[in-house]
């Protein structure tokens, strides 16, 4: 079992805090900017501090921020098991409006009154989220379909049937209700998108809803305030070689 402490490669693998050994091995904990893709972060890490060997576990779409996982040199070999772990999001709503990606990076594609959506209405529906279900991947995802990503077809304007895929949703939790925004704790499985919760919950209110804002809060006991924020972990690195 991986967590912030320690994990088992052979060789033990420290919690990632300075002096770092990269060939060793290192687990990183890192606050993804928003508007950087998750392979920003790694090349990033990669060129600046002249490390050899690193990856990541767990992608995170450009717009949300939160806790990235980046191995480096032995811990590369536990990205699998890093991904598996439970993953924690913060996530904001907005009732009212579809987008073709199902978050704000789409197109608006309907509107609709979401004045009667309650709160009463929002606990209702969200019981049928919790525990293992079926998820239909949004089109403008990495899944492939006959052995093409599904963003590229959906950049060429055509959808396609997609196999409903099998998530947990471990808890969810309302932390703040102001029609039309509504912000939510979910844990839940590898694999789970949170933009098609976001959009299902809003196809069950009969008014639409789509992802504005999304944070991973922590994924197993990596959290988002033990995190390094990019530029502070390469200065500090950089400052300590020098």
């Amino acid at each position: 079992m991986i967590n912030s402490r320690s994990a088992t490669l052979g060789e033990t693998v420290r919690k990632s805090k300075l002096p770092f050994d990269f060939e060793l091995g290192e687990i990183l904990n890192i606050n993804k900017p928003v508007g950087w893709t998750s392979f920003d972060v790694v090349k990033k890490i990669r060129g600046q501090l002249n490390i050899k060997k690193v990856g990541h576990a767990g992608t995170l779409d450009p717009f949300a921020t939160g806790v990235l996982l980046v191995c480096t040199g032995r811990a590369t070999k536990k990205v699998e098991e890093l991904m598996n772990l439970k993953k924690e999001y913060i996530a904001r709503i907005e009732f009212g409006k579809n987008t073709d990606s199902y978050d704000l990076t789409g197109t608006v594609v309907s509107e609709k009154d979401a004045s009667n959506v309650t709160l009463d209405r929002i606990c209702q529906h969200l019981e049928k989220f919790k525990g293992d279900i079926e998820q239909i991947p949004p089109m403008y995802s990495a899944v492939k379909v006959n052995g093409e990503r599904l963003y590229k077809i959906a950049r060429r304007g055509e959808v396609v049937e997609r196999k409903p895929r099998k998530v947990t949703i471990y808890q969810m939790d309302i932390l703040d209700f102001n029609n039309p925004f509504l912000e939510l704790r979910i844990v839940c499985s590898r694999g789970t998108y949170i933009r098609t919760i976001a959009n299902d919950l809003g196809e069950m209110l009969g008014c639409g809803a789509y992802l504005t804002a999304l944070t991973r809060a922590g994924i197993g006991d990596f959290k988002l305030d033990d995190s390094f924020e990019v530029t502070d972990l390469i200065r500090e690195v950089k400052g300590r070689r020098t």
